[in-house]
């Protein structure tokens, strides 16, 4: 019996591990394992807007000026910071590209009702909707 060339095992092993590659990505412990969709406003403003705004929401300088969102009076009229999610402003995107309506109106009212801010009336998907539609 011949031995099989080492090239054939190479390229063999390597359709192999091909194969293989997506259902071991697909187990959890790490390698493949993505993060859960946020959900909650708070889960979209700790996984999307922290980044930029900062854990304590008072926004920062650097490459571009991030406004503070604690303590922002411009939140009070719940159109202003929906508009700024949806369409974005200056180098802020616009986040309908990530975001379904849910998840804006729960990060906008989480923003509204967290951060020193005091505008408890709660943002809806469908005044995100609203708002999207304007465009």
């Amino acid at each position: 019996m011949q031995t099989p060339c080492p090239r054939i095992l190479l390229v063999f092993s390597l359709a192999l591990a091909a194969v293989a590659a997506p259902a071991i990505a697909d187990e959890p412990g790490g390698v493949g394992k993505t993060a859960a969709a946020p959900v909650t406003g708070e889960e979209v403003y700790t996984q999307v807007c922290q980044a930029c705004h900062m854990a304590n929401a008072k926004g920062g300088q650097g490459a571009a000026v991030i406004p503070a969102l604690a303590g922002n009076p411009r939140l009070a009229v719940a159109a202003y910071p929906i508009a700024m999610v949806v369409h974005g402003r200056g180098a802020m995107p616009g986040f309908t590209d990530i975001l379904k309506p849910a998840q804006i109106a729960n990060v906008v009212t989480y923003v509204r009702t967290h951060f020193g801010n005091a505008y408890p009336e709660p943002v809806t998907a469908q005044d995100v909707a609203k708002i999207e539609a304007a465009k």
